[in-house]
């Protein structure tokens, strides 16, 4: 593959600001993912590789004024935002060196030999292991979160696999300052550079799925994009886990009890959700499925005074722009649907937010409408009107797989007795975290979050986000027979690394 130049480039005026590099060759990218393979034994003190991740967070932020510069002048998305991410992806860093310090991701299990079970027991002790390199896909509407410091290169390095980032286009200048960053942190604790290596290019990053050294991979994008990669990498003689995070609708259902009970409260909680970031968030709440009647009507008119106040923004890149004036127009086009805000061109670089209505009887039905069923990236909601609950009920029926779902209902329906677990039992089929009286924006980095769903939301059941997306970086095995002095010290009966463990039956911390 031809080697062409990576620009950086200002999305708020379209214009190419500097070369950062070029994209990567067939070569290249080999000598990368080689690079990250021989680092590997680097990573297997937990003591050090802890180390290495809390220097990571130490620098990145001791680095922050540059890297908000940098990332604000590539992504638009505003200092404080940026200086806000920047500080969730450094307190996810630690988060996960805090996981790696205890070492209950390891899922110690210790069973001694027991001839009276039936059939007998042998000596066996089970745990995981790093599966080895790791391929991260960066994000383009998460320039530190999601991209190369993010949770997916932090969980595979908390697991112990050395990262190969593909680089995302729409903060090349960015993503190389970062690895500069990483490396060095990593110089500090004697592991080689190569266990962060960094490709540019479209072809680089098919290239990298298919390595036959490339044992995993993390993806945050679209569902064309993401899929074609997640195809590529079933389709190797060795197929290897992917874990992708591709679209999502992120459906909410706003009960008539609620409506009628804070109809203005929840318009402009909706139009703050949907507009937050330019709309460009993984988890905006893309449909709104909200009452007929006058409940509806005073909350669309709350939606309407908030949206409209809500000022013209950039999104991440041109592209972009073109895609979301062309998915309103198209949206906007089909019969019965209004738009009370018209969303579209706010000037030369920019959109101004909107949302569209609709007859939920339309949505409950295939036919011409289901494009109002298929994610539009930027801000955009869809407000689906119903007459009754059943047809609410068919129109949920009808979505795919989603990362959030959200509920409103009154404090009737969510009291002891209300109606409020058979809602929630209509809608954990839809998504990976369910939320009641909120916003799906803003996904907490904690130990119980759960950033994933059935497909096309996510390609696993993983989670991308909170301790557990270690789990997606390791794979089990037991020792049967194993003399204690072949054992590693993780399995042995001292347990002279202090793990928690389950040790013939009973948990142990």
């Amino acid at each position: 593959m031809a080697a062409a130049p990576v620009w950086s480039v200002d999305p708020r005026t379209g214009k190419q600001r500097e070369q950062v590099a070029v994209e990567a060759t067939a070569q290249e990218v080999d000598a990368a993912v080689r690079a990250a393979h021989a680092a590997r034994a680097s990573l297997a003190d937990r003591t050090v590789r802890a180390a290495f991740l809390r220097t990571a967070a130490e620098q990145l932020q001791a680095a922050k004024d540059q890297l908000v510069e940098v990332a604000d002048a590539e992504t638009a998305l505003g200092p404080v935002r940026l200086t806000g991410e920047l500080a969730r992806t450094c307190y996810q860093l630690r988060a996960f060196a805090d996981i790696v310090d205890e070492g209950a991701f390891l899922d110690v299990v210790i069973n001694h030999p027991d001839d009276t079970a039936t059939p007998p027991i042998p000596d066996l002790r089970r745990y995981k292991v790093p599966l080895g390199v790791v391929a991260v896909y960066s994000a383009s509407n998460f320039p530190f979160a999601f991209s190369v410091p993010g949770g997916d290169t932090a969980s595979a390095l908390a697991a112990g696999c050395p990262v190969v980032v593909k680089a995302h286009p729409d903060h090349p200048a960015l993503s190389e300052l970062v690895a500069i960053v990483l490396r060095r942190a990593a110089a500090e604790h004697g592991i080689p550079e190569g266990v962060l290596g960094l490709v540019h290019g479209f072809e680089a990053g098919v290239e990298l799925v298919k390595h036959p050294l490339v044992t995993a991979a993390g993806f945050t994008g679209s569902v064309r994009g993401g899929r074609a990669l997640f195809d590529a990498a079933a389709a190797r003689p060795v197929p290897i886990p992917f874990h992708g995070e591709l679209g999502s609708l992120n459906p909410v259902l706003i009960t008539e009890a609620a409506a009628a009970e804070r109809a203005e409260t929840i318009g402009a909680g909706l139009a703050g959700s949907m507009t937050l970031g330019v709309g460009q968030f993984c988890v905006k709440p893309g449909l709104v499925l909200a009452p007929a009647g006058d409940a509806g009507d005073r909350l669309l008119k709350s939606l309407t005074d908030a949206v409209s106040d809500v000022d013209s923004g950039v999104l991440l890149d041109h592209r972009m722009r073109d895609n979301f004036l062309a998915g309103v127009a198209e949206r906007a086009e089909l019969p019965d649907v209004e738009s009370p805000v018209t969303a579209g061109a706010g000037g030369e670089h920019t959109v101004s937010p909107g949302f569209l209505t609709v007859p939920a009887g339309k949505l409950a039905v295939e036919g011409e409408h289901d494009l109002l069923l298929e994610e539009c990236f930027g801000p955009l909601t869809v407000v689906a009107r119903y007459e009754d609950e059943d047809e609410a009920k068919s129109v949920l029926s009808r979505l795919p797989g989603n990362l959030t779902a959200t509920v409103h209902v009154s404090g009737e329906e969510a009291a002891e007795g209300g109606r409020g677990p058979e809602l929630l039992a209509e809608l954990t089929p839809l998504a990976g975290r369910v939320l009641v009286n909120g916003w799906p924006t803003g996904v907490a980095v904690a130990a119980a979050q759960h950033h994933g769903g059935p497909y096309p939301a996510t390609t696993s059941t993983s989670t991308s986000v909170g301790g557990t997306a270690i789990e997606r970086w390791l794979r089990p095995v037991a020792y049967q027979g194993a003399p204690e002095a072949l054992l590693p010290p993780e399995l042995r009966d001292d347990n002279p690394l202090g793990l928690p463990r389950r040790f013939n039956g009973v948990l142990e911390r």
